[in-house]
């Protein structure tokens, strides 16, 4: 009709086709048709997974409707592959295999119905499909060579019946299915497992992050070889962390072009979580810029910026590189346990678990505490040999035993239950550097530092971001009295992780090394740090006072001496000669200190109250 409106869209239109149909309905046309509706299902779920709509169903065709060319594309790879596993089954003469074509345009909504040239360019595209196979138009190639994690063949300009304009057109070349042509001669191809990573619901595990190729902005060449090597020591540094899945640097190196959003990277990769970076030059100044973004929302959720000198490149590229994997593990570990929260009890997988318990583990309260040992148990029981179970298990143990040391023999029970689980834990993952690190700790609390450093040592060699370790292996080193080797791991472990919820404890031991420095000043600054995260620490506040008397400042030393004992009414110096220094004059040269603090602060308060 004259005057009629339509309503135009750009899309992205999958036809779908089952090849030799007319044959197998002739062989027995029952099982054709239940085989063609068993396939259909999967089309249709795998179209639905991706953002698909199904529309204008013919016989043995169909066509998808969806909003981005990657997204009709990864439905496509998906399907093929599914049907090409359920083949399998079934004996050759029998196997029903399908074409798909995939074309981007504008077409015309009527109803449920999509219609105009594109559409029939997708169906054309299908018929030059081999079966069990894909095959796009120039225009869906444009969105996807830079996207897509798949390899494509030039099959040169179609002219296709009806169609008025010639159509190039590209074959996918689906997994282990030989060379690609020239075109795009070198892109991975995408990972089958990697879709039950992208799930948003965590169903299928933990989710995955892939860090993208870092860019450069301006005119740098002479920083290019840094954009891949800081996006390459990040995937090393995040591996690490091992319940956390990382795409390889091979698949993700594909991804460089400005025009690629998180999202469609995230979607083409198979993962939740993707880095991306910016470097820049100025002057003797390197500028970088970094933002983890949640790829199924498309929300960036943690960005950060850094700026070093260029005097020594490959040393900053590895220090950034650090703080970056620390900064994400500890992002990623945030967001995955607030998520956690909106699954049913029933719907929760041991990983799940795990998170939740880390959780309340974190809000350190008793009743918390003890919540998060029936979640780690409850992932052990379904789990018994899981390296994070265990791990979490470990810790749990040593922190009880932290909070109850020196009080009769029940800690030392505890610490033999963090040496258990931390052995089982390597045994089932050698290259876990959690483990090593408790077996340190755990050698600390039973006064053998020097032991201690041979765990800790091999768990930087493994996670050199792992800032509990570095904190941990500071510690060794004071307790051997090496206060100058252990201020630098204190200062690398605070950088490393500035928002850790066991920073108090890293500022305190900072303190103490300062104390042994006789720096005061720094020593009761940071003591003053370690207190204001945690008011009831009493270690801090004990090398508050040393430092204090130390400098002179008597009336404060006995201000910060009334609050010690107003948190700590049963304090005495006995819990300064449970420390385990190695040797027993360490522990007696803090007490003097602390003695001659409060016992010069007292003295002057009693001249005070004389002259007034």
């Amino acid at each position: 009709m004259p005057g009629r409106q339509f309503t135009r869209q750009v899309a992205t239109i999958v036809s779908i086709d089952a090849a030799g149909f007319s044959r197998l309905m002739g062989m027995d046309d029952e099982a054709a048709v239940a085989t063609f509706e068993g396939h259909r299902d999967i089309i249709r779920d795998c179209c639905a997974s991706h953002g698909g709509r199904m529309f204008g169903p013919a016989g043995d065709s169909m066509m998808a409707e969806f909003g981005a060319p990657v997204d009709a594309l990864l439905a496509a790879i998906e399907f093929q592959a599914l049907i090409t596993r359920a083949n399998l089954d079934v004996p050759e003469a029998g196997r029903m295999a399908f074409r798909a074509g995939i074309n981007t345009g504008q077409v015309i909504v009527r109803d449920e119905s999509l219609y105009g040239d594109d559409v029939n360019i997708a169906a054309r595209l299908q018929e030059i499909a081999p079966e069990g196979g894909v095959v796009v138009s120039e225009t869906s190639w444009h969105h996807l060579r830079g996207v897509a994690a798949a390899r494509f063949t030039d099959l040169g300009v179609q002219d296709f019946h009806n169609i008025l304009l010639p159509v190039r057109a590209f074959r996918v070349e689906r997994p282990g299915s030989g060379e690609a042509g020239e075109t795009d001669r070198g892109l991975e191809t995408l990972p089958a497992a990697a879709f039950s990573f992208f799930r948003a619901d965590g169903k299928g595990g933990p989710p995955a992050v892939a860090v993208l190729p870092f860019r450069i902005e301006g005119a740098a060449p002479e920083i290019g070889y840094m954009a891949e090597g800081m996006a390459e020591d990040i995937v090393v540094g995040l591996s690490n962390t091992r319940w956390l899945p990382v795409i390889s640097m091979n698949s993700s190196l594909q991804f460089r072009d400005e025009a690629v959003s998180s999202e469609a990277a995230g979607r083409a990769l198979g993962a939740r979580y993707v880095v991306t970076g910016r470097i820049a030059r100025a002057g003797d100044m390197l500028r970088v810029r970094v933002a983890l973004d949640d790829a199924s929302t498309n929300r960036t959720i943690w960005s950060r910026g850094y700026d070093r000198e260029l005097a020594d490149m490959f040393a900053m590229q590895a220090e950034i590189g650090n703080e970056i994997v620390a900064m994400l593990e500890k992002e990623v570990d945030r967001v995955e346990q607030a998520r956690t929260f909106r699954i049913p009890w029933e719907g929760l997988e041991s990983w799940q678990l795990v998170r939740r318990g880390r959780w309340h583990m974190q809000r350190r309260t008793r009743e918390d505490t003890a919540l998060a040992l029936d979640f780690f148990e409850k992932a052990h029981e379904r789990d018994q040999n899981a390296s994070t179970v265990l791990n979490e298990l470990a810790w749990w143990y040593f922190w009880r035993s932290w909070l109850n040391f020196g009080d009769g023999g029940e800690y030392r029970e505890d610490l033999a239950r963090v040496e258990d689980y931390s052995r089982k834990a390597l045994y089932m993952d050698s290259q876990d550097a959690r483990p090593h690190a408790h077996l340190g700790i755990v050698d600390i609390m039973l006064a053998r530092p020097a032991s201690a450093l041979e765990h800790l040592s091999e768990a930087l060699r493994i996670n050199p971001s792992f800032a509990f370790a570095r904190s941990a292996m500071g510690s060794a080193h004071l307790l051997l009295g090496e206060q100058k080797r252990a201020i630098p791991l204190f200062l690398d472990a605070d950088r490393l992780s500035p928002f850790d919820l066991y920073r108090f404890h890293n500022l305190g031991e900072l303190a103490a090394a300062y104390c042994f420095d006789e720096d005061w000043r720094a020593a009761a600054t940071t003591a003053e740090r370690s207190l204001s995260l945690a008011p009831s620490y009493w270690y801090a506040r004990f090398l508050k006072i040393v430092a204090l008397g130390a400098l002179g400042e008597r009336s404060a030393a006995t201000a910060e001496n009334a609050i010690l004992f107003a948190r700590h009414p049963q304090f005495s110096t006995t819990r300064v000669e449970w420390i385990p220094y190695s040797r027993p004059e360490l522990n007696r040269s803090l007490i003097g200190a602390y003695e001659r603090a409060v016992g010069s602060a007292n003295t002057a308060a009693r001249r005070e109250r004389v002259e007034r």
